[in-house]
């Protein structure tokens, strides 16, 4: 099929062996390519109660299927495995330069099985595909080690390079994966698989060529969404201090359905990092490990946070492989730094009730060279604060570091021994539920992670279908998922017949009620994220609306096989549904992966933009799973939609 190079390379690190394999035709047509293809794959790859650090777990680098077609904002990748932090289905997503590269090296996925005797590094370019061994990277941080590998693999096409930092070589379930020196696949523990196997990195320099059936009309679909994005420049006195104004807006009673392709100009001026005010002010950022509100935090404070001064320090934008928002940033210093992200901002910051942005900067800096996940990382260090606190643990746990709402030197310090795994770090380093059963003495009730794995900084209580993906989705607390706010812009209904209509404003008040609208949103939102996923498109490209970024067009223009909408979203459910298969297959059970009561309101905030707010999540996740086609009362999906 057009787009897809048709076969993968299975590399087995523990024998050094490596061999190609032809795929059917008939697996892209049902799982399209990236995450679909990982979902196929895996889901017969590893077998069931293996061990997530041990050798039979597979990890998979997968390229979507738009990725090198010609197709604007189609550069992602995901890397797929068994997650030793849930124990079930773990993927992580990530933009950079990644994606492309694994295709023109001829194959649609990298899958590594098997552990190592010895670190070792995988390259493929015009010699072919080979193991070499890792030497003094072993050791090195993400982005120098990257830079070394640069330089070593120079004086031809510049490679890209996927790579692990230290906290992935010791095994820390809360590491990633750096492409492009600080993009990361981040969540699910999947550097910590790649440090299980002692593979340091991947290095991918080949020149296949990847097939567009139709380029011309690929071309006037890129040209007509370039065209739109240049057009959203938004004016200059649209600064930071009016984003609390648009977050107001964003949260207010009644939700007004906007043309997404507004979003285009506050990406391309800020990125995430807009979301630092707008999403304090309306209750979206949680505050206190999710305890407290923008009234305990103070607004004077936020100004800390202001984006306008973190992107001062921008010395260029940075755009992932075919790009054209650039929503990234590189930023003036001694030595290469991404800017921090909102997540990043929000976990180091409010999570843990501090407001001081140079320490902002040493985190996130510390966390891209470490390989450290930036949300799992502060949610650890708030459920600890908390914990000191409230007398559970105290200097003597601690190595004799006070833990103290607001105090950033310490989060600081905390984070750098979580880091090296040293004294109390080490208790962190493995995420909250490790920490909790490692602390005990009651701690649980502070320990904020839905089945194992922390949740991103969007508080379900503002977006209850932010509850819903935490808690229904095979990988569980990912904020990427689906969202009300992704749906009312993405615009889906005007594509596929079933999905709810949002056409004109409504009270926000429904989206609180277990409904069937509300479960046929979410379950719209999860397949059309599956979709998104496997073609390798960007969420904020999805977010300007289908109207405007026309995936499933470019989905024909590449495969030459034209699909309705409502036939791609059916992928998508086969998708979702592999997934959730894979855990069962794993011994998880969908029922037993619950929200902390603290997060879905029990008992409600008593201040703030969100109090009194409280989620029927139970209901809503057995709504969400009838309408997905899965046993409703378990949430386990039947074999005739795998």
């Amino acid at each position: 099929m057009n787009a897809a190079m048709g076969k993968v390379l299975r590399v087995d690190l523990g024998t050094q062996s490596m061999r190609e394999e032809m795929l059917p035709e008939e697996l892209y047509r049902r799982y399209l390519g990236g995450l679909g293809l990982a979902a196929a794959l895996l889901y017969e790859a590893i077998p069931a109660g293996a061990d997530p650090l041990g050798p039979e777990n597979v990890l998979c680098f997968a390229s979507g299927l738009l990725a090198g077609t010609g197709a604007v904002m189609t550069g992602r990748w995901s890397v797929s495995c068994k997650s030793p932090l849930t124990g079930g289905w773990g993927d992580a997503n990530c933009g950079g330069t990644l994606a492309p590269a694994i295709k023109r090296c001829g194959w649609d996925a990298i899958l590594f099985s098997g552990i190592a005797a010895e670190p070792l590094v995988f390259v493929a370019d015009e010699r072919g595909p080979r193991l070499e061994q890792a030497g003094e990277l072993w050791g090195m941080d993400a982005v120098a080690a990257e830079e070394a590998l640069l330089a070593a693999h120079a004086g031809g096409k510049k490679p890209a390079v996927a790579v692990i930092g230290p906290a992935g070589e010791a095994l820390s379930l809360i590491a990633g994966i750096s492409n492009d020196k600080g993009r990361y696949a981040a969540r699910s523990g999947v550097g910590a698989v790649m440090g299980s196997k002692k593979l340091k990195a991947l290095v991918l320099s080949g020149n296949a060529r990847i097939a567009c059936a139709d380029p011309q009309a690929m071309k006037a679909l890129a040209a007509a969404y370039v065209e739109k994005v240049k057009r959203q420049n938004l004016p200059r006195f649209f600064t930071g201090r009016l984003l609390p104004l648009m977050g107001r807006f964003l949260g207010s009673s009644t939700v007004i359905p906007v043309d997404g392709m507004m979003s285009a100009g506050v990406m391309r001026r800020w990125g995430t990092i807009f979301n630092n005010l707008a999403g304090a002010v309306n209750g979206d950022s949680p505050f206190k490990n999710w305890s407290g509100s923008i009234v305990d935090y103070g607004k004077r404070r936020l100004r800390a946070l202001d984006p306008d001064r973190i992107i001062a320090r921008e010395t260029r934008k940075y755009h992932c492989h075919s790009c054209v928002i650039g929503c990234g940033g590189i930023v003036g210093g001694d030595r290469h730094q991404h800017k921090p992200e909102y997540e990043t901002c929000c976990a180091f910051g409010p999570l843990a009730m501090a407001d001081d942005l140079e320490a902002v900067y040493r985190c996130n800096d510390l966390c891209n060279r470490s390989g450290l996940d930036t949300i799992s990382a502060g949610a650890a260090i708030a459920f600890a604060i908390e914990c000191f606190e409230a007398g559970v643990i105290g200097t003597k746990d601690t190595d004799g570091l006070e833990l103290r709402w607001g105090d950033a030197a310490a989060v600081e310090t905390l984070l750098a021994r979580m880091a090296r795994r040293e004294g109390f770090g080490a208790v962190l380093a493995d995420g909250v539920k490790k920490a909790a059963e490692r602390i005990g003495r009651g701690c649980e009730q502070y320990a904020i992670h839905v089945g194992g794995q922390e949740p991103g900084m969007h508080d379900p209580r503002f977006d209850p279908m932010m509850g819903v993906a935490y808690a229904a989705d095979p990988t569980p607390g990912r904020h990427t998922i689906s969202s009300a706010a992704y749906y009312n812009v993405a615009r889906l209904w005007e594509f596929v017949p079933w999905a709810p209509k949002v056409g004109r404003p409504y009270l926000k008040e429904n989206e609180y009620k277990a409904t069937r609208e509300e479960a046929l949103k979410s379950v719209a939102g999860a397949l059309l994220k599956q979709v998104l996923d496997a073609s390798g498109g960007c969420l904020f490209a999805l977010t300007t609306g289908l109207q405007n970024w026309r995936l499933f067009e470019m989905l024909d223009a590449a495969t030459g096989e034209p699909r309705s909408p409502a036939e791609y979203l059916e992928a998508g459910r086969r998708i979702q549904s592999l997934r959730q298969a894979f855990n069962v297959k794993q011994g998880l059970m969908p029922r037993d992966t619950l929200l902390p009561p603290r997060i879905a309101g029990r008992p409600p905030l008593a201040q703030g933009p969100l109090a009194g707010r409280e989620l029927p999540i139970e209901a809503m996740v057995r709504n969400y799973w009838r309408e997905m086609g899965w046993d409703p009362e378990t949430g386990v999906p039947p074999p005739h939609i795998q």
